[in-house]
């Protein structure tokens, strides 16, 4: 659960991004109504998101991914790098295929086009505080697709960061790369769910990752997950 007390101040802006008009109008009602929110602009494509983002500075993007002139995570990739806004992409379960690349683009999370108006609220409000949205389904899904990839990860040197990390945090990484949240990582390791966060952070902070979704591409990345132990 979120803690009140790092809610942000001042309200979140966002802008909101997807080729079909009423998705904008949609997205956009929903917010509106909501005191600690600002919707600051739509876009109808990538190109236009990123001129947009530029200009107004919004603290977060809500990013369809299919979109003419340019494609919602090449968009997300120009945004993120250039340390703009965070974002977080606009999905559907039946085209998860997108998932990856869009974590490799540096999205903080993934949104259902059907969620729920209190969820979608919700969610901004977690993304705003710093949290990455990825639910543990969602999670296993990538990590499905990571796995099942026919280029072996194993050819790939580890990344010399991974020295940093004592066996206790590699530990961790291991398992936040595998979906667990911390409530679970603390359960199998028998450790205080404080402690796991602590961890958590650590990690995080030698790996030089943002959040949690990057941290489940780096263990991928570095071989700590592998076929057939992906959950459980």
């Amino acid at each position: 659960m979120t803690d009140p007390a790092a809610a942000p101040t001042d309200p979140t802006r966002v802008v909101v991004v997807d080729d079909q008009r009423l998705v904008r109008s949609s997205f956009a009602m929903m917010l509106s109504v909501e005191d600690d929110i600002d919707v600051v602009g739509d876009a109808a494509d990538g190109a236009q998101a990123v001129d947009l983002v530029r200009r107004e500075r919004p603290d977060l993007v809500l990013m369809d991914v299919q979109m003419p002139v340019m494609d919602g995570i090449a968009a997300t990739e120009q945004i993120v790098s250039d340390d703009l806004a965070k974002v977080v992409l606009l999905t559907t379960f039946d085209r998860d295929d997108y998932l990856f690349d869009g974590l490799r683009a540096g999205a903080s999370g993934f949104l259902l086009k059907n969620t729920e108006p209190e969820d979608l609220v919700d969610a901004i409000r977690s993304v705003a505080r710093g949290h990455a949205l990825l639910a543990p389904e969602v999670t296993l899904r990538v990590i499905e697709r990571m796995t099942s990839d026919d280029t072996p990860t194993d050819s790939v040197a580890p990344s010399p960061d991974l020295a940093r990390l004592t066996p206790r945090e590699r530990e961790v990484l291991e398992l936040v790369g595998r979906g667990l949240a911390n409530a679970e990582i603390a359960r199998r390791l028998f450790l205080g769910e404080a402690t796991v966060k602590t961890h958590v952070s650590s990690v995080l902070a030698k790996l030089q990752l943002r959040d949690r979704v990057q941290a489940v591409v780096f263990a991928y990345e570095n071989s700590l997950i592998r076929p057939g132990n992906s959950a459980g």
